[in-house]
């Protein structure tokens, strides 16, 4: 029951209203394998565990039955047969029916009979009635059980369950029932179904392929585990692709295909293999193909009428997956591949259609060209691809049909994961029927069927699938190919690894595919080292950052990204400390990038921005990135980007937006399989849900960064986790776990950087956690610390241009100064904060000036501030930083004024009397009393609720109540 959220609670509701005496029905619809039946197992089993007092029947639709009357009515009832007596006029014609005599020429008596019995049978208890595969019953008994059903209701205790495949039209025997659609699995459900299903050791490319595979149908997952062999399943063994199935349920679905014409099964497999290429059965198509097959336009009327194909629109469909794949697979190899020859010439245009030819109609390798095969075909790359899953098993090498592959794709721009897809798997096929040497013979052929798989694996990476990526490329690094072709495999190889494996590996084979490159393909060389800067900086690693900068510097292009040396060597003088020669160069890459396009240019560009400190820019560049890989991609890009736009985000102070964005990548990075890119979001989701005060959705998505940010060495997450985690100790008031979070990783040493120190966090992140550390170690009573953390924040202020620190930077000297001071550096914070907008940071600095205020015995003043603070906290959403200022309020002799009828409603019902009853004077064992609890679920109740409403008191409990309006008595 992975990812049935929705339809358990549907059934518990069922459940409980009929155990409650409300009766009622539903009818489940499903296609095969999506788990109707386990519905209705987890039902009658929830059904039995909520007491011994109920009674369950059961019955499943035989299709070998469906013409025999009321044989499913007899299978369901058969266990309570005995109580349709045929001496009781109610039940008199129900109990003739059951016997499986002739069907009585009026069915009046029996549809009354049926509710009659239950009715009976009710009386003794709850009943729970579940019907699976009703559109296998005959036709008597569907339409008595959708006439009880309507039926049901309070406050009769009878619930039932109906489930039919969600094939076509609705049953007009079973309309008016509400109905529950079982809907595919998520990737997320489908991916933990999975991981129960394969064993410990499974390949994670099985997984991935098996996902893919499977469309989210459990049924159609279970079959493709089950085809593959142990050595299949671990690795041992490659996986054939695509990949086949057999299994009970694609057995079931071709019996039942089996049952249709042989010329209609050929046009089931048409439109089969139509789609199992990723295409659509297009009717036009389908009809040119069956023409050539000799078939006519009536051969899927007999599909059509068993419901197993319909029409929507220009397009013929499955009704389900599995019949899909048995309409497939169940087929001979050779019927497979003539399948996919007639499509192919149905696609090539009306020359493919002058007649047969020798092998099958024109294809390269018949004195054709690739180009001239595919002129004016208006489906070209799809024509091929299914022209090489006709010839690809039987024939081996055929270099035209391969280059003309080739050609095609590397012609196709891709911008979505499907068209990706595609392009792998053309590719794929490119190489394969390139052969062992190419058609060139030698390390010239090699590389070229090296550079196809290579090519393949990119477009794998970017629809989605790194370990059918890795695969690929693990095929290519096995050939013996030249300096350039191996280095271009290394730099994908790396590129994948850097988004999905350990980040000290990406920047090895980033550095050795330059190495490789730089001899002959300086222009690539570089590319690869931009992609190491990129590992480096994740990583930490600033020596190695500024040697890859270096390296590129060496790398000279003319006419290359003019502005690529200002970028390296600005970066690399800033990260040395020469900001004076460092923050021209960057501020000219800025100055270029207002006129740039390309997305990855833009992202190199915002990464500057927030390194001289402007946020705003920043912010413009990485929302342009975001845009141009919407629009024209790659795809794979775009997580990536949502990543950078949401770190600009926290930066400006914007928690809500970088939480918005954040879920949007972390989504994308899942479904791309960028499982190091999702570990940064789940690291701003964590940060998002700390300001929000979620204590249990921060520590989840910081758990959940730490996952992998920790073994893959993604400094800058695992650093932001563990800031985010201290930001929630200080929003619920736990300085001293805040302090001892942030001091590792921000450090208390001079450092030998600007903004950088001695901890071990990451160092681009160091001097902005600063200003927590010094106020959670100020709060905390650690001075010392606090005053270096300092110390260090000030160091890096000097040199950077982000308009939040010279309100942070007030703000932390105001925490550390003495009276007299306090009062002129708060000010100076409050005049800082003009220039940026972030009601957070406000808030936190009117927190913190109101709380000084008040220790400064000004009460007076101290209210006006905190009034602003907990303002400022609520728009934003910052309810555990509200809740701090609501208590400052409480304790300047103010109640939470108007914020606290909103702290009430956080209140339950039950705990909200029992406050009332306390603020009027009454004990615990008077609040039990009056309320009819124990006095210990007293104390617990209101134990909760001083921990709700931020309080220590009765007496406190009482102010608040009276400044909330509520002095109700409510015994």
């Amino acid at each position: 029951m992975h990812g049935a959220n929705t339809a358990r609670k549907a059934v518990a509701e069922l459940i409980g209203g009929a155990r409650a005496g409300r009766g009622g029905a539903l009818l489940v619809r499903a296609e095969p394998g999506l788990g109707a039946g386990a519905l209705l197992d987890h039902a009658a089993a929830s059904f039995e565990r909520a007491g011994p007092d109920g009674t369950v029947l059961r019955a499943r639709g035989v299709a070998a039955e469906t013409a025999v009357p009321y044989s499913g009515l007899h299978a369901l009832l058969r266990p309570v047969a005995g109580r349709a007596a045929p001496d009781d006029p109610r039940t008199a014609a129900l109990a003739r029916a059951l016997a499986l005599g002739a069907a009585p020429a009026d069915e009046g008596p029996v549809l009354a009979g049926l509710p009659a019995l239950l009715h009976d049978l009710a009386a003794e208890g709850p009943l729970l009635l579940c019907v699976d595969d009703a559109h296998h019953l005959d036709a008597p008994s569907r339409r008595a059980l959708g006439f009880a059903a309507r039926r049901l209701g309070p406050p009769l205790p009878v619930a039932m369950l109906v489930a039919a495949h969600r094939d076509g039209a609705e049953d007009p025997l079973l309309a008016g029932l509400p109905v529950l659609a079982l809907e595919p699995l998520g990737a997320a459900a489908a991916g933990a179904f999975l991981d129960e299903l394969l064993p410990a050791d499974a390949d994670p490319a099985v997984r991935e392929a098996l996902l893919h595979s499977g469309g989210g149908n459990p049924g159609l997952l279970t079959d493709l585990a089950a085809s593959l062999t142990p050595a299949q399943l671990t690795g041992a063994e490659p996986l054939p692709h695509p990949l086949p199935a057999t299994g009970p349920r694609l057995r079931s679905a071709a019996a039942e295909l089996a049952e249709l014409p042989e010329r209609t099964r050929t046009l089931l497999l048409l439109t089969a293999a139509a789609y199992e290429l990723g295409g659509t059965a297009d009717c036009s198509t389908l009809a040119r193909a069956a023409a050539l097959a000799g078939l006519g336009p009536d051969e899927a009327d007999p599909a059509r009428s068993r419901g197993v194909l319909r029409c929507e629109g220009d397009r013929l469909r499955f009704a389900n997956s599995l019949l899909r794949h048995a309409a497939y697979w169940g087929e001979p190899p050779e019927r497979r591949r003539t399948a996919h020859r007639l499509l192919a010439r149905a696609l090539e245009g009306p020359r493919a259609l002058e007649g047969p030819r020798a092998g099958d109609g024109p294809r390269p390798g018949d004195g054709r060209s690739g180009e001239d095969v595919n002129a004016g075909a208006p489906h070209g790359l799809l024509a091929l691809r299914h022209r090489a899953a006709a010839a690809l098993p039987q024939e081996g090498a055929d270099p035209e049909l391969a280059d003309a592959l080739a050609a095609v794709a590397s012609d196709t721009t891709a911008t979505d994961e499907h068209t990706h897809a595609e392009l792998a798997d053309a590719l794929w096929r490119s190489a394969e029927l390139t052969g062992a040497d190419g058609g060139f013979g030698g390390a010239q052929g090699t590389g070229v069927r090296a550079a196809r798989l290579t090519a393949a694996a990119e477009h794998a990476w970017s629809a989605g699938r790194p370990y059918r990526a890795l695969a690929l490329l693990d095929q290519a690094r096995t050939l013996p190919v030249h300096d350039t072709v191996r280095g271009r495999t290394e730099l994908v190889r790396g590129v994948l690894e850097l988004r999905n494996g350990v980040v000290t590996d990406a920047h090895e084979l980033l550095s050795y595919a330059a190495r490789l490159l730089g001899p002959y393909d300086p222009h690539t060389a570089r590319r690869a080292l931009l992609h190491a800067t990129e590992a480096a900086w994740a990583i930490g690693d600033i020596a190695g950052f500024r040697a890859d900068l270096a390296r590129i510097a060496e790398l000279r292009t003319p006419a290359e990204d003019p502005l690529l040396d200002d970028y390296c060597a600005g970066l690399d003088a800033v990260l040395c400390g020469d900001i004076d020669r460092g923050g021209p160069m960057l501020l000219r890459v800025l100055e270029h990038a207002a006129g740039e396009r390309q997305p990855w240019r833009l992202l190199r560009a915002g990464i500057v921005a927030l390194v001289v400190g402007d946020v705003a820019a920043a912010h413009d560049l990485n929302t342009r990135a975001l845009a141009g890989a919407r629009a024209c991609g790659p795809a794979a890009v775009v997580p990536q980007a949502l990543e950078h736009l949401a770190y600009s985000e926290l930066r400006a102070g914007r928690h809500s937006r970088a939480r918005a964005h954040a879920e949007d990548g972390l989504r994308r990075a899942r479904r791309s399989g960028q499982r190091n890119c999702a570990a940064h979001h789940h690291a701003v989701l964590a940060m998002a849900a700390a300001v929000e005060g979620d204590a249990a959705a921060c520590a989840g998505h910081a758990r959940a960064a730490g996952e992998d940010a920790g073994p893959h060495g993604l400094g800058v997450a695992a650093t932001l986790a563990q800031w985010a985690l201290a930001r929630c100790d200080m929003g619920h008031g736990r300085p001293h776990e805040a302090a001892a979070r942030l001091e590792p990783l921000v450090g208390t040493g001079p450092g030998e950087l600007p903004g950088t120190a001695s901890g071990r966090g990451h160092f681009a992140l160091q001097a902005l956690a600063a200003p927590c550390l010094v106020e959670a170690a100020a709060q905390a009573g650690d001075r010392r610390t606090a005053r270096d953390a300092l110390a260090h924040f000030a160091r890096w202020t000097a040199v950077t241009a982000d308009p939040m620190a010279p309100v942070h930077l007030a703000r932390c000297r105001a925490l550390l100064a003495g009276p007299e001071e306090t009062p002129e550096l708060f000010a100076k914070a409050l005049e800082a904060h003009a220039r940026i907008d972030s009601d957070f940071e406000y808030g936190r600095t009117q927190l913190l000036h109101g709380k000084a205020l008040r220790r400064g015995r000004r009460p007076g003043a101290a209210r006006g501030v905190l009034r602003d603070a907990l303002l400022a906290f609520e728009r934003c959403g910052a309810r555990s930083w509200a809740d701090q200022a609501r208590a400052e309020l409480r304790a300047t002799g103010e109640a939470a004024g108007q914020g606290a009828p909103r702290v009430l409603g956080r209140l339950t019902p039950q705990q909200l009397r029992i406050a009332r009853c306390v603020a009027e004077g009454a004990t615990n064992r008077e609040v039990a009393l009056r309320l009819s609890v124990s006095p210990r679920t007293v104390d617990h109740h209101l134990r909760n609720v001083f921990a709700a409403l931020g309080i220590r008191s009765r007496v406190e409990l009482t102010r608040v109540l009276a400044a909330a309006g509520d002095g109700r008595h409510d015994g």
